[in-house]
């Protein structure tokens, strides 16, 4: 199948990088032409424009920052009228669900089915090829979609119309936030009383306190060897996405006055964090804002 994939950051480069061992061929598109580069040494084809990245592709795939750059992409430069109507387009951005409603519904006006499929699993989901992708979009067009997200994850939900992709995955980050900072904060809490951090997190992780923080993704340094916090923080998902996540899910709670107090709360705490400077650390990192308060 041929694909052209727009977008190759850290997420966007394993990803198709996963595509091209699937034998699909690929036309790729960067700002970066490094990233362009890497995938090219992996067998992709180089594109030079995005226009020329969508040229008779059998989908598209875009991963890109924010809704700014999803609708500059499709609707700002005309991408739209560059893609054949039998071409299905899926955005694996996570952004506002109503840029992604605007960007199909001008697809649609042009006979393009399209897609928001925002993923989660970071990039070792992306790596691993074990990526959830949260779907958005008509039911015909999930379904010819599955085969090619069934080559970058493990499971793919069809959350509803176009746009429903983008507030499941904003919901869910907001919980993940929540519940990693309240971890953090419980696990420094023992800690400062003596407990082992590792023999408190057995604990909890066997009590009514148990969460997929404490399973996969402890946020103590040492508890668990493969985590983030046991390589100083390096790597998985950066504070400064997670933050994004926050703002979307305040500006998406805005628009319906919606109440996220512990949402708020979470966006407050980690804009603290990243203005001390962990903005490129791993959002497990939230653990250091609890330790540098009590150095202080």
């Amino acid at each position: 199948m041929d694909i052209g994939f727009i977008g190759l950051g850290q997420m966007g480069c394993p990803m198709a990088k996963n595509l091209i061992n699937a034998g699909h061929r690929l036309r790729v598109y960067d700002l970066i032409p490094n990233a362009v580069d890497l995938l090219v040494k992996e067998g992709a084809e180089a594109a030079h424009t995005a226009h020329m990245a969508v040229e008779n592709a059998d989908v598209v795939i875009s991963m890109l920052p924010a809704g700014e750059h999803v609708k500059q992409l499709y609707l700002e430069s005309n991408l739209l009228d560059s893609i054949n109507t039998s071409t299905l387009v899926i955005d694996s951005s996570t952004i506002d669900p109503d840029s992604a409603r605007l960007v199909a519904s001008e697809a649609k006006k042009r006979g393009i089915r399209m897609l928001d499929a925002p993923v989660s699993g970071g990039t070792a989901g992306a790596q691993a090829g074990t990526l959830t992708f949260i779907v958005g979009g008509e039911a015909d067009a999930v379904s010819m979609a599955k085969p090619i997200l069934q080559v970058m994850g493990k499971n793919i939900f069809h959350a509803g119309a176009n746009g429903a992709g983008q507030v499941a995955k904003i919901c869910n980050n907001m919980l993940l936030a929540i519940t990693m900072a309240g971890t953090a904060e419980a696990l420094q809490l023992g800690v400062e009383q003596g407990l082992d951090p590792q023999v408190l997190a057995d604990i909890m992780n066997n009590s009514s306190g148990g969460n997929w923080v404490l399973q996969r993704y402890n946020p103590y340094p040492g508890v668990m060897p493969e985590a983030p916090a046991s390589h100083d923080y390096q790597g998985g998902f950066r504070v400064e996405l997670m933050l994004k996540d926050l703002g979307l899910a305040e500006q998406m709670a805005l628009s319906q006055t919606s109440r996220t107090p512990m949402g708020a709360l979470a966006r407050n705490l980690y804009s603290i964090h990243s203005a001390q400077g962990s903005h490129a650390r791993d959002f497990s990192s939230i653990m250091q804002l609890y330790q540098r308060h009590i150095d202080e």
